[in-house]
């Protein structure tokens, strides 16, 4: 029996041994498994932070050159703007002066016209045979034909 109690205490020794050693052995797997899934956490973490950094500047840049190009677009829309405003008046000044130049025009051929027909009717009345003239005229004829007035002799 005792050499049984012997046996028993040394595979109990034995087994508490290799229990402490495969305690110790899953002890260090598990902390290296531990600082390795720490590590790459961290490696994980640290690649979100740069990544996240990159996309907000790119965000910072991307809406930076936004700014930038409104502003350029309203700067451009603003010239446009004005550019297109002066061109009207300078249209708008332009048919006002044409207007003016053939108003003048007209007027000067109305003018020209009025004095033409203001000659020409003078030129009718002075030249037109009086009505009592013509009257006394065909009177005479008409005599002449009858016999009725002498004529002088030449």
């Amino acid at each position: 029996m005792r050499d049984y109690e012997k046996r028993f205490n040394r595979l109990e020794d034995r087994l508490i041994k290799e229990c402490s050693s495969i305690r110790d052995d899953i002890k260090k797997r598990l902390d290296s498994l531990e600082m390795y899934v720490k590590q790459e956490v961290e490696s994980l973490n640290e690649g979100l932070t740069t990544e996240q950094s990159q996309r907000d500047d790119a965000t910072k840049e991307v809406a930076q050159e936004l700014r930038d190009s409104t502003k350029s677009l309203e700067k451009k829309i603003g010239q446009l703007d004005e550019q297109s405003n002066q061109r009207q008046r300078e249209l708008r000044q332009q048919i006002l002066e044409q207007s003016k130049s053939l108003d003048d025009d007209m007027r000067q051929k109305y003018e020209s016209i009025l004095s033409v027909i203001d000659r020409e009717v003078q030129e009718l009345r002075t030249d037109k045979t009086d009505r009592s003239t013509l009257a006394a005229l065909l009177t005479q004829v008409a005599m002449q034909l009858n016999n009725d007035f002498e004529t002088p002799n030449k």
